[in-house]
């Protein structure tokens, strides 16, 4: 358990996403390969004593290898904070493991591969109105590879640094720490050894690629997430001319402590024994969150699963009061791709903000259309228009050097209409056309939210199927078509209303159907904050990023205030806070729409509870609080090996063998059915007050189409004896035909808060043949 008697709350973010490729949406991808190493998990730590424990992985070692010499040669890491575990360099260790005791299982070291000035006031958090981030003195004495030198990690206003930080601060390649850290910055390491044990070198050569052996960020993907959680305000702040504001995190007071994994190899690569590492030194140095944007593929594994080790890694943070934020993934919109999934994580989905960046195109028959663009330059007057026909570009991969699938005759001097036949990032189509001779590019596609900037400010904009196929029939139907790009704009405000961005992952979940996933939405698309000079589309100290890892640190930074606000709080109370008063409409009051293959109104399988909305999560009234004991009790449910379950939680455990908890009673702030029959289906689910002592909430449903649903009792009453209420939910159908998923809620309302959950119901009526 964590020293009850610290008031002031840590806050660490551990970012192990390193992106090379834009276009990937920041998110890490996994990638198989046969380990040379592997790390022998022990489970929850059996004491205190740290000696105690690495004197007993080098003894367990020593017992195979034949001395302790030798066994301290071989061990790359011991993992003895908030798990116990060893990882030797040692293959043979894989196949005699059965002669270390207590070992639970033995993982393979994984290596995996890398696939604002607006959106904090668009939350609600400006820093000019009474707010959360006031309430929380935006999140000082909170502690949460980055480029040391961004004004977004200066210390100017801030006080000492909290006595009971127990981390370091670690110099190495072009950073030392004496310059580098500060009363901002008062944590960075880097963990490599992983890597390095799998790959036996470092990293390639080439002058193409740089990296630092060091916290130091080379691409600037940490930096950027670092700071839109953490940073410091810097004004006059734009991207290209675009986004003009301030810069700041969502919690700019807080303290930042970074601990760098993933390395600038074939595009990024991370090692699962680093990352694990990671996870270990945070819940030693005691922070508040940790956030981490990586997830395994689909297939996913189970929780107990040594494939698995982010979320065995997160259950011993979470059991040492640590919240944890993932990003969902980047697979959508298809179904089932939500990442992440154990429910002791806080997933994230992505949305767009109230912001965009319009450009105009003027035909030659005076139609104005509208596409968006990273274009900031001179306006393009009217030239030459061309439609590319039979375009090679979606074909050719980056690195080809081959010759350009355009003939430069027909181009040269013109904009050039591309329809990529297969799905091809703007920048590769932009080299083919620049390389031409063409003086800009219409480039249409489908519907997607993220925007890049064209080489040099290379005169580009993207336009949908629609208008791009205006365009076309205009240059088809004209003997001599010309067209105008003008630049592009900043429009911000309430026609823009917030959706959930195309990319980002769905549920359900593919692992427990009846646990909702996503949990909820942050903004995630064409987020600036602050880079690496040595990154790609870097401008003047920031760059616009987009994915799920964009929206992560958004919830990341919303989780400090929270926690500023509440300290004592568990991650569980924190993440039913968010769920619960989460925005169903955005904050203009306008619905939220989803995109896909269409676009629909978003339902809780596209962003769980909704849209975050940080105020109203300060002060939720009730919360859905769960303990270590809730999620044995998931576990159990989930028919998973009793020895595992033992191991991972700490002690002895031994699942009902007679009546198997039932899943959905799991006290998450949602109800998922992922198949209701004729058969009545009844659950459970505790509340806590968290609001005025005595407070007397009722319920109102909004049932799913065409299914009952039914609440005991139909109101909660409290007062300083009553803390905890159970309630009971009965839900059914007259349904005899097989449905798709139907949505709903149920809201509790003592006329002040709303503590609402979804409910998500399928109806499956089951054919026997």
């Amino acid at each position: 358990m964590r020293n009850n008697q610290i008031s002031t709350p840590l806050f660490a973010l551990v970012f192990i996403v390193f992106v090379n490729d834009k276009q990937s949406l920041m998110m890490p991808r996994m990638v198989e390969a046969k380990s040379n190493v592997h790390i022998v998990y022990l489970g929850e730590r059996q004491h205190d004593d740290t000696k105690l424990i690495i004197d007993s992985h080098h003894q367990m070692l020593a017992d195979i290898v034949g001395s302790k010499e030798e066994a301290s040669k071989l061990m790359v890491y011991n993992y003895k904070h908030g798990f116990s575990g060893l990882q030797p360099s040692l293959l043979i260790l894989k196949h005699n493991s059965f002669l270390l005791p207590g070992v639970v299982r033995v993982i393979p070291n994984r290596i995996l591969s890398l696939k604002t000035t607006r959106s904090w006031d668009f939350l609600g958090l400006s820093s000019h109105s009474p707010n959360l981030l006031h309430t929380s003195n935006m999140g000082e004495g909170v502690i949460v590879g980055f480029w040391p030198e961004s004004k977004a990690f200066s210390d100017e206003g801030l006080g000492p640094i909290p006595s009971h930080w127990k981390g370091a601060c670690e110099s190495g390649d072009q950073f030392n720490a004496t310059i580098h850290c500060n009363r901002k910055v008062i944590g960075a390491r880097w963990f490599v050894d992983g890597f390095l044990a799998e790959y036996g070198e470092f990293f390639n050569t080439s002058k193409k690629i740089q990296e630092f052996l060091s916290p130091r960020d080379a691409n600037g993907h940490g930096t950027h997430t670092s700071s839109t959680a953490t940073g410091s305000s810097v004004q006059n702040v734009s991207y290209n001319g675009l986004g003009f504001g301030t810069v700041r995190g969502g919690a700019p007071r807080a303290r930042l402590a970074m601990n760098k994994v993933c390395w600038n190899v074939d595009r990024g690569r991370c090692a699962s024994a680093d990352i694990l590492k990671a996870f270990d030194e945070a819940i030693r140095d005691e922070v508040d969150v940790i956030s981490v944007s990586i997830a395994n593929q689909i297939p996913l594994f189970s929780e107990v699963d040594e494939h698995n080790g982010i979320a065995i890694g997160s259950f011993h943070a979470v059991a040492k009061g640590i919240t944890v934020v993932c990003a969902a993934g980047n697979e959508g919109p298809s179904a089932q791709t939500v990442k992440n999934t154990a429910p002791w994580i806080l997933t994230v989905a992505a949305s767009t903000i109230d912001r965009s960046f319009p450009a105009p195109i003027t035909l030659g028959n005076n139609q104005t259309l509208v596409g968006q663009g990273i274009f900031t330059e001179k306006e393009i007057g009217f030239t030459g228009l061309v439609y590319a026909e039979d375009t090679t570009l979606s074909l050719q991969s980056e690195g080809e050097s081959q010759d350009p699938p355009l003939d430069a005759s027909l181009v040269a001097g013109k904009v050039v209409l591309i329809f990529p036949s297969l799905y091809d990032r703007l920048p590769n189509a932009t080299k083919f056309v620049k390389s031409a001779g063409a003086v800009g590019i219409i480039f249409a596609k489908t519907p997607h939210d993220s925007l890049l900037p064209c080489d040099n400010d290379f005169p580009c904009i993207e336009v949908d199927f629609n208008v791009g196929t205006q365009i076309l029939f205009y240059a088809r139907s004209s003997r001599y078509p010309v067209v105008k790009l003008s630049p592009a704009k900043t429009f911000v405000g309430k026609p823009l209303s917030a959706k959930v961005a195309v990319f980002s992952s769905r549920g359900p979940n593919s692992i427990a159907p009846e646990i909702l996933k996503p949990d909820i939405a942050a903004p995630g698309v064409n987020i600036i904050a602050a880079s690496s000079p040595l990154g790609e589309y870097f401008d003047n100290g920031f760059d616009m990023l987009t994915g799920t890892s964009m929206a992560t640190p958004h919830i990341s930074g919303i989780v400090a205030l929270v926690k500023a606000a509440h300290p004592d709080w568990s991650p569980a109370a924190i993440k039913s806070a968010l769920v619960t008063t989460a925005w169903r409409n955005g904050p203009s009051g306008s619905p939220i729409f989803a995109h896909g293959a269409s676009l629909k109104l978003a339902d809780p399988f596209d962003f769980g509870g909704g849209f975050v909305n940080p105020n109203k999560a300060a002060d939720p009234g009730l919360v859905y609080d769960m303990t270590t004991a809730d999620y044995i009790h998931y576990l159990c449910a989930m028919s998973y090996n009793s020895f595992a379950i033992s191991s991972l939680a700490g002690k002895p455990t031994m699942c009902p063998s007679e009546k198997k908890p039932s899943i959905l009673d799991v006290n998450v702030p949602s109800i998922t059915i992922p198949s209701l029959g004729n058969s009545t289906t009844t659950l459970s689910r505790t509340v806590t007050n968290v609001g005025a002592t005595k407070s007397i909430y009722k319920a109102v449903i909004e049932p799913p189409l065409g299914i009952m649903v039914t609440v005991n009792p139909e109101a909660l009453v409290f007062d300083a004896a009553t803390k905890k209420i159970s309630y009971m939910v009965t839900v059914s159908t007259t349904n005899q035909v097989n449905t798709g998923v139907c949505f709903g809620s149920l809201t509790w309302t003592d006329g002040v808060h709303a503590v609402r959950i979804p409910i998500s119901v399928k109806t499956e009526i089951m054919i026997y043949i």
